[in-house]
């Protein structure tokens, strides 16, 4: 059987690539990636790789044949080439392509969720279900290396700092959301919809977890959206501030708040302490 992974030169897609070798070996997996030159520096020596760029339509089709199952990792969006369409144009040439089963990185609760960040997902959930082929969705809640600056700048004496209020985030290393993919991927009887997270906690919760193995003390901000855009931009982010308060906001508003065993029972283990985690951060 032939298994392929999109975008494989992204973090996500280079461990999800590792652990299916793991689990496959290396002769039954594809690498899709848009620039052949960065994959061969950064994907492992002997893979099969093959040009994939999710704005050619055409080229999607001839990449794809031959493969059975493939994980379908979502593209980054606000480029100029619409990220819906970019999904579509994957749809098509996978139906094209005959590909038994896709796995396709998705958003949590898509079909419910209200933020702007949703609404592509919820496109290519459709896209899916409309096409006839086997799925999987896979709703990632939310990486902890998200807050890989934040926790960093806390840890070095600097003020936590957020807006989000007691909202509630499943957060998660982005390698056990990989390496949960690749086992729904390899699964044989797969769900189709899969609510992947970590421990609910809140931005509050976050602090006083690591307040208890800091070695620097640090002051906890909750703040408005408006005092909270003044200090990204004291901080030289006004360019990101917009996408910052955004996020802040769909949290605030409860669309990360969580309760699901999805992730842990897929892996088959526990999902790393945080402690743990923030150390590998």
């Amino acid at each position: 059987m032939k298994y392929g992974v999109t975008a494989a030169t992204g973090k996500f897609g280079r461990t999800a690539l590792t652990d299916l070798i793991k689990i496959v070996g290396k002769d039954q997996v594809v690498a899709f990636a848009r620039n052949l030159e960065k994959a061969k520096k950064v994907l492992p020596a002997g893979i099969e790789v093959r040009q994939a760029d999710y704005t050619d339509a055409a080229g999607l089709r001839t990449a794809f044949a031959g493969i059975e199952r493939l994980l379908f990792i979502s593209s980054v969006p606000g480029n100029e080439y619409p990220r819906d369409k970019q999904h579509l144009n994957v749809v098509k040439a996978a139906t094209a392509a005959k590909i038994d089963f896709i796995a396709y990185t998705s958003f949590p609760h898509a079909e419910t969720a209200n933020s702007p960040l949703a609404a592509d997902h919820q496109k290519t959930e459709h896209y899916l279900e409309e096409s006839g082929l086997k799925y999987a969705f896979l709703r990632n809640n939310w990486y902890l290396e998200n807050q890989a600056g934040l926790i960093k700048e806390a840890l070095a004496g600097k003020p936590f700092r957020f807006s989000a209020g007691d909202g509630r985030v499943g957060w998660a290393l982005e390698r056990e959301y990989a390496e949960a993919a690749v086992k729904v991927l390899t699964s044989v009887a797969p769900k189709k919809i899969y609510e992947f997270a970590g421990p609910s906690r809140s931005f509050g919760e976050l602090a006083s977890e690591l307040k208890q193995f800091s070695e620097k003390e640090f002051e906890v901000e909750s703040l408005s959206d408006a005092e909270y855009r003044k200090t990204l931009e004291a901080e030289g982010l006004g360019a990101a501030a917009d996408v910052i308060i955004m996020i802040q906001t769909l949290i605030r508003d409860g669309e990360l708040t969580e309760e699901t065993n999805d992730l842990p029972t897929v892996l088959g283990h526990a999902l790393t302490p945080l402690a743990e985690a923030v150390k590998e951060l």
